[in-house]
């Protein structure tokens, strides 16, 4: 009898990583879910080797991972600090990057794997005071491209998923940059922006799609590079954004942002 896939789920408290962790198992996988509030954090090396390391001893293997979690700061690039960047990046970047570092040595040893990013559409498409959510999530798709190059050969498939606007608890969570308060000469806009963004991901379909589309990345023989799902609109928004000058693109996010 053969032996259910074994796959590791990160950020999976709520949202997308939740309905992950609950979609996988009613197709055979052996999930075994990560958070910050429970049993992984992903910021810190030691914990993110102690939870996989513990997932291959019990297990003898490890057949897939999908690193979903990830945090959101909002505020003007003038008003973000170095520090509050790189809080940004820790999680959403080089969280993922700790992840990848641990799993690969077992997939490589057993010659197949699957590697699962969860991007998003601000990461081919920036966002006016998401700066640096956009700035992590665009980083995490030049890594994932070499990455995917990489591994290749070893039988193992690197993937971003690229979820546009969905309802999570990602919108609750957001935090604002400590200069982002009435001070700012960019609060008012930077206000009217972030409410239009929390009506966008309240008013998208649930994280349940997204985690459709992940099993099929999981499922499928040759996985593609790139999946994005979500609002038609957004969609097209990185469609137009290849196939049209940058301005008409620039021109119709200042508006909708405004």
């Amino acid at each position: 009898m053969s032996h259910p896939p074994v796959a590791i789920v990160t950020g999976a408290s709520s949202g997308i990583g939740l309905a992950c962790a609950e979609l996988l198992p009613i197709y055979g996988y052996r999930v075994y879910a990560g958070s910050r509030s429970t049993n992984l954090d992903v910021t810190s090396e030691e914990s993110v080797a102690a939870f996989v390391g513990e997932v291959i001893a019990r297990e003898g293997r490890l057949d897939a991972v999908v690193n979903n979690a990830g945090i959101a700061i909002a505020g003007a690039v003038e008003d973000t600090s170095p520090e509050e960047a790189l809080a940004q990046f820790e999680t959403n970047f080089f969280g993922t990057l700790r992840v990848i570092r641990a799993a690969l040595p077992q997939m490589r040893a057993q010659g197949s794997g699957r590697i699962v990013n969860i991007g998003s559409i601000a990461g081919l498409l920036a966002v006016p005071y998401q700066g640096f959510y956009s700035a992590s999530k665009f980083a995490l798709e030049g890594m994932t491209e070499s990455l995917r190059l990489e591994v290749r050969r070893f039988g193992i498939y690197a993937t971003l998923v690229e979820p546009g606007d969905h309802r999570t608890s990602l919108t609750k969570n957001r935090t604002l940059t400590r200069a982002s308060g009435s001070g700012s000469p960019y609060h008012a806009a930077m206000s009217r922006a972030v409410e239009q963004m929390a009506r966008d991901e309240q008013g998208g379909p649930g994280a349940e799609g997204v985690a459709r589309v992940v099993l099929k990345v999981l499922e499928s023989r040759r996985p593609r590079l790139r999946y994005t799902t979500g609002p038609l609109i957004q969609r097209a928004a990185v469609f137009l954004k290849r196939a049209a000058p940058y301005a008409v693109i620039e021109r119709a996010m200042k508006i909708y942002y405004s």
